[in-house]
C-alpha cells in the first residue's frame, strides 16, 4: 500500500523555499520562480551588462509551473530578468541575497509578486508597485489634459502631474533614508540627472552666464554615479549614463569627446570591471564608428590605454592587433598632414604628392579590376572636369603593379590626372593611407592637410562646396 501523498503544486513550491533556507549561507545561488500557470515551458535568466541583456540560464518549468535556476559560484550583482517564452519579463535584485524565491502570475507579475528570502526583492516590489500605481494615475491624468478647455484646467492637470512626480521623489528620498546600504539605494541615487540651480551667475560685462546652465549640468552630471559599485555594470541605467554624457553632452569634435572620454576612463579606474567595460565601449565605439573623423578617439584611447599596457584584459595577440590597427589609422588622422608620396607617373617622372599644384587634391586609391571603382572613377572623373578649373587635382594611385592594364583603365576612362603607380613596390602607400580595400579616396587642401577621408565619389562635389563656403564665411 503506498502511504505517500501527492505533492500539490504549492507544498513543492514552499518545500523549496524551505529547503533554500537552509542553503542560505552557503556559496552559489538557487532563485525559485513558481507561475502556476506557466507549465512545462522553457524559461529563462538573464541580465543587464551596459546596453545589452544575456541570457544565463535556461530552465524548463515542472508540471506545477516551477522553475529552480542554481549554481555552485553566487551571480555577480545586478538588475536580472526573468523572461517569459514569449519574451516579456519581470526584474530581480541579485545582491547579497541569493538564495530566494519568487511567486507571481503570468498576466500580472508585479502586482501579483510575493517574496520570500530577499529583503531586496520584497522592498523592491514594494517600490514597483507603488511606481506602478502612481503612473497608473499619472497616465488617467495626462488624459484630462486632452478634454481640457481652459488654461486653469490645463493648469490644475499639470500641479496633479507635478504633485506626482514630488510623491515618487518623497519616496526614494525616504527609501534611501530608511535603507542606506541596500542596493535599490544605490539604483536611487545613480537615476537622477543634476537640478541646475536657477540663479544665473553674472558676468563681468554685465550679462547673464549663457552657458552656465550647460556647464553645470555637464559638471555634476556623474556626481552621484559610484563608479567603483560594478553592479551598477549590470543594470539599465549606467551605459546610457555614459553613452549621454560622451554622444549628447560633449561637441562632436574628436578633441573634445578626448577630453571627455579620458575623464570617464579615470572615473572608471575605481573598479577594475567597470574600467574594462567603459574603455571597451569607448574604443569599440569611435573604432566602428561611420562617421568621418571618429577614428581620432580611437586611436587616442589605443595609444593612452592599450599601448602603455593597461588593458590588463587584453592577451598579447589581441593586444598586437588593436595597437597595429591604431597605427595604420594614426599618420591619416583628418587635420594631419597627408604622409608623402612619391610615385612614378605612365610616362617614368616622379610625381610628388607634395608639390602638387592645387588648391585642393583629391587622392584617390583604385584597383582598375576593383567592380566598385570601375563605377567610381567615371563618378570622380565627372567632379575633377567640373572643378578642375577651380584649382581641384587628382591624385590616382593604382595599388597593382600590372602596368599595360593599368595604362589601359586610364586611356578607356579617359583619366586626364596625375595617374602613378607603384610597380617597384618602394612605396608603403598602404600603410601610411589605411589601404585594404578600394576605392579609397582622401581630400586634401592646399598645404596637403587631409579635409576628408574615405568619402564617396558622389560626396566629393558637396564636400568642396562646403570647404568653399567655410572659407568664404571666414574671410
Amino acid at each position: 500500500m503506498n502511504n505517500k501523498l501527492p505533492l500539490t503544486a504549492g507544498l513543492l513550491f514552499w518545500l523549496l523555499v524551505f529547503c533554500s533556507n537552509g542553503y542560505s549561507q552557503k556559496n552559489g545561488y538557487q532563485i525559485i520562480v513558481h507561475i502556476p500557470a506557466m507549465k512545462d515551458t522553457p524559461c529563462y535568466l538573464a541580465n543587464y551588462y551596459g546596453d545589452k541583456q544575456y541570457i544565463q540560464d535556461t530552465v524548463r518549468s515542472d508540471a506545477s509551473g516551477t522553475v529552480v535556476f542554481e549554481g555552485r559560484e553566487q551571480l555577480p550583482g545586478g538588475i536580472y530578468l526573468f523572461v517569459f517564452p514569449d519574451k516579456r519579463y519581470f526584474e530581480m535584485l541579485v545582491d547579497k541575497e541569493q538564495y530566494f524565491s519568487m511567486e507571481t502570475t503570468w498576466e500580472d507579475p508585479i502586482n501579483n509578486m510575493k517574496v520570500k528570502g530577499s529583503k531586496d526583492n520584497d522592498l523592491f516590489y514594494q517600490y514597483l508597485k507603488f511606481a506602478v500605481q502612481l503612473q497608473k494615475t499619472s497616465m488617467e491624468t495626462q488624459e484630462k489634459l486632452k478634454v481640457a478647455t481652459t488654461k486653469a484646467d490645463t493648469a490644475a492637470v499639470n500641479e496633479q502631474l507635478k504633485a506626482n512626480d514630488e510623491k515618487m521623489a518623497v519616496y526614494r528620498n525616504q527609501f534611501m533614508k530608511d535603507h542606506p546600504d541596500l542596493f535599490l539605494t544605490k539604483i536611487f541615487k545613480t537615476m537622477p540627472e543634476p537640478e541646475v540651480p536657477k540663479e544665473i551667475p553674472i558676468l563681468a560685462n554685465g550679462r547673464k552666464d549663457s552657458t552656465f546652465a550647460y556647464r553645470y549640468f555637464k559638471g555634476h552630471y556623474f556626481d552621484n554615479v559610484d563608479f567603483s559599485d560594478s553592479r551598477l555594470l549590470r543594470t539599465p541605467l549606467f551605459a546610457p549614463k555614459i553613452e549621454k554624457y560622451i554622444k549628447q553632452l560633449t561637441p562632436q569634435i574628436p578633441d573634445s569627446i578626448n577630453q571627455s572620454a579620458v575623464l570617464v576612463v579615470e572615473k572608471a579606474k575605481a573598479d577594475s570591471e567597470v574600467f574594462k567595460y567603459v574603455l571597451w565601449w569607448i574604443t569599440y565605439t569611435y573604432e566602428t564608428s561611420k562617421i568621418m573623423g571618429m577614428d581620432e578617439v580611437f586611436v587616442h584611447m589605443v595609444e593612452k590605454y592599450y599601448m602603455t599596457g593597461q588593458a590588463y584584459w587584453m592577451d598579447s595577440t589581441q593586444l598586437v592587433k588593436i595597437v597595429d590597427r591604431a597605427r595604420k589609422i594614426a599618420p591619416n588622422i583628418i587635420g594631419n598632414t597627408a604622409p608623402e608620396l612619391a610615385l612614378k607617373d605612365t610616362s617614368g617622372k616622379w610625381q610628388i604628392l607634395s608639390k602638387v599644384p592645387a588648391k585642393y587634391t583629391i587622392l584617390v586609391f583604385y584597383d582598375p579590376d576593383c567592380g566598385h571603382c570601375q563605377k567610381e572613377m567615371p563618378k570622380l572623373k565627372e567632379v575633377y572636369d567640373k572643378w578642375k578649373s577651380k584649382g581641384v587635382e587628382v591624385y590616382a594611385v593604382d595599388i597593382e603593379v600590372d602596368v599595360p592594364k593599368w595604362k589601359k583603365f586610364i586611356r578607356e576612362k579617359q583619366l586626364n590626372w596625375i595617374n602613378v603607380n607603384d610597380a617597384n613596390h618602394q612605396s608603403n602607400f598602404r600603410q601610411l593611407y589605411d589601404i585594404y580595400s578600394t576605392p579609397v579616396i582622401y581630400i586634401l587642401d592646399d598645404k596637403k592637410v587631409i579635409k576628408a577621408k574615405r568619402i564617396g565619389a558622389d560626396q566629393i562635389d558637396d564636400f568642396l562646396n562646403h570647404l568653399e563656403g567655410v572659407k568664404v564665411g571666414k574671410s
